[in-house]
């Protein structure tokens, strides 16, 4: 429910103003209204040699999934109203200026960062942010002694080979046309995500003696991340290592957040794609121009102060999207609260918020 929701919520806003904010001329930290309601944008209308209008639905579709992403982090104790408002709020606040920070042209593309796919723009933004509504909600009743695993590992993969498959329309994509560098990004990707759930596969035998399918998919996720920021910079060995580093610093990540730190980031946003993505972010400086199939750093860049460019990148947008989601938070605990109540989390809330149940036996 949150998740669909979210999804078209963030698709009328990203009609009426996110896009306009994210992709025209303005200032180096925000764009212009000129495409307020897409006014402007008809049949005719390019953007580059694409039609404008398809440029605008494939950024929406980065648009709907980044609030969705941070979902995870919260559910089970959270008010329908409150993702509601949190996410509308942040869409327009947080991840459209970043992305014209990034993207439209704005301070950070002036410095030459990096990002093909969303490594900052997507994964930094919701994963700080969601962290960061998980410690202002607090934790589930009983975690982490007393939470249950997903009742049905088989859906789990279900729905990562979805995200999986999805993925290369992110990535791909994002290289806005149909030519090598679109089937580059598509095959790295696939490594990485490849070499990152052998990894988390391989960790959890050694620790546990028994490799999940939830740990082999969250490696997977983790993977992907990774390989997100630098899909259009790397050859086919750049994607394999990517994803051997997403693989390891995400699993130690994972146990870092939820176990020593306690923070209840239910589905790992922080861990995996946070982490995942920062850690494309940065790796991109150094294997962007190695061996075959790197397209190279930015003009006049060498691998450190590319580093230090994304580096840049990275912990400014991070801080910021912190700043802005505690102000978030904040407002919509003022306006309609947070946190559901102990009977209704008790009583779950497909059934306490939604009038439904998942199943019906």
């Amino acid at each position: 429910m949150h998740c669909i929701a979210i999804a078209c919520l963030a698709s009328v806003l990203w009609f009426g103003i996110g896009y306009s904010i994210a992709f025209t001329e303005g200032n180096s930290f925000i764009g212009g209204l000129d495409r307020v309601f897409l006014l402007g944008i008809d049949r005719e209308t390019l953007s580059g040699t694409l039609p404008e209008s398809v440029f605008a639905m494939f950024q929406m579709t980065f648009a709907v999934i980044t609030p969705a992403l941070m979902v995870g982090a919260f559910v089970e104790r959270i008010k329908f109203g409150s993702v509601m408002l949190i996410s509308g709020l942040w869409l327009i606040v947080v991840y459209a200026p970043v992305t014209h920070w990034v993207w439209g042209g704005g301070w950070l593309a002036e410095m030459g960062v990096i990002d093909f796919a969303g490594g900052i723009v997507v994964h930094v933004t919701a994963g700080v942010s969601a962290l960061v509504i998980a410690i202002m909600l607090g934790s589930r009743k009983g975690f982490p002694e007393k939470t249950l695993p997903p009742h049905a590992p088989w859906m789990v993969m279900v729905g990562a080979s979805l995200l999986w498959v999805g993925w290369f329309g992110f990535n791909a994509g994002s290289a806005v046309a149909a030519d090598q560098n679109a089937g580059m990004a598509m095959l790295v990707t696939h490594l990485s995500a490849a070499t990152a759930s052998i990894v988390w596969l391989v960790i959890e035998k050694i620790k546990y003696g028994k490799p999940s399918l939830v740990g082999l998919v969250t490696g997977t996720i983790a993977g992907l991340a990774t390989i997100t920021p630098a899909s259009g910079s790397v050859g086919p060995l750049g994607g394999v290592v990517l994803g051997l580093a997403g693989g390891i610093i995400c699993y130690f990540a994972v146990d870092l957040v939820r176990h020593k730190m306690k923070i209840d980031d239910s589905l790992d946003v922080l861990a995996v794609h946070g982490v995942g993505g920062a850690t494309g972010t940065l790796l991109v400086a150094f294997l962007a121009g190695f061996r075959d199939g790197g397209t190279g750093l930015a003009v006049g860049m060498t691998p450190s102060s590319q580093f230090m460019v994304q580096l840049i990148g990275i912990v400014s947008v991070g801080v910021f999207s912190a700043i802005a989601t505690v102000i978030i938070v904040l407002i919509t605990k003022a306006l309609i609260g947070l946190r559901v109540s102990d009977d209704e989390e008790i009583e779950e809330l497909d059934f306490s918020h939604h009038g439904e149940t998942a199943y019906r036996l």
